[in-house]
């Protein structure tokens, strides 16, 4: 009867997740291997062979590591000054903090616009005070590199936060009684300590910047990524097959890159 009453739960659980999850994902993986009818790799070959793709997922890819490694450098300045330091405003602070998480991507890619566009407030501003219209830079990498980084940071500082706060700090004490400067405490004790929590918040933050579509479809006029190319494929090429596999190439890389943090973080914990 306790079986029962168990399996009563689960399976409406379950039924959801084949069909909104399982069957969505058995559909792509399928479409990815068809060209005209037939099954075939050739999709895939398109990737790796035609130059466009390669740009575009080379641009994916070296766009999301920069991106991932400059907000995991600056969230965790942020994240050890919140952790460390009680000020007026804080919990205001942490409040507006939040706020890019809640944010569509097509929002933030508005935001850069709005301040970097070729009409927006930074270029006019600078027009009205120099003469001269600068900083006009939204449809440019520079303009998608902030744009991700204003999303990726709270994330990063969220994530990071919360170990930093609990963090016991007898233990810098101790190095700093031998003779550690706080700088060395730091770098031997706190790092490696927090090192699989930064390994999480850098494989989250580069997920996301990867698979990032919204403020990408706002910005990358000229800059060719593998979300934007997949959208093109599917809604101007009607190319359904080779957009499924463009999506399956990022799922993987997301999958992969996530595999690896796992591995790195066990392998540190058997040492």
């Amino acid at each position: 009867m306790k079986r029962m009453g168990v399996a009563v739960f689960v399976l409406p659980i379950f039924l959801l997740f084949a069909f909104f999850f399982l069957y969505p994902l058995i559909v792509l993986v399928v479409a990815s291997f068809q060209r005209g009818g037939e099954l075939t790799a050739g999709n895939y070959a398109q990737i790796i062979t035609n130059p466009q793709y390669l740009h575009s997922l080379w641009n994916s890819l070296w766009l999301s590591l920069s991106v991932t490694l400059v907000a995991l450098v600056l969230s965790a300045v942020l994240a050890f000054f919140l952790a460390r330091h009680s000020f007026p405003g804080k919990t205001l602070y942490f409040t507006l903090l939040t706020f890019p998480i809640s944010f569509p991507g097509v929002v933030v890619g508005f935001m850069i616009i709005i301040l970097f566009g070729s009409t927006g407030i930074l270029p006019m501003l600078s027009e009205l005070l120099t003469g001269e219209k600068k900083l006009v830079f939204a449809y440019t990498i520079a303009g998608i590199f902030l744009a991700y980084l204003y999303f990726e940071i709270p994330r990063i500082v969220m994530t990071l936060y919360g170990a930093i706060k609990d963090f016991d700090q007898t233990l810098e004490e101790a190095a700093r009684t031998i003779g550690a400067t706080p700088w060395q405490a730091i770098r031997y004790v706190v790092l490696p300590t927090l090192y699989p929590i930064f390994l999480s918040a850098g494989a989250l933050a580069f997920s996301t910047s990867m698979s990032a579509f919204g403020t990408a479809f706002t910005l990358a006029n000229d800059f060719d990524i593998l979300p934007i190319l997949m959208y093109n494929e599917f809604t101007l090429n009607f190319n359904i097959e080779v957009a499924s596999a463009i999506a399956v190439v990022i799922g993987l890389v997301c999958v992969g890159i996530n595999l690896g943090y796992r591995v790195l973080v066990e392998k540190e914990g058997r040492s």
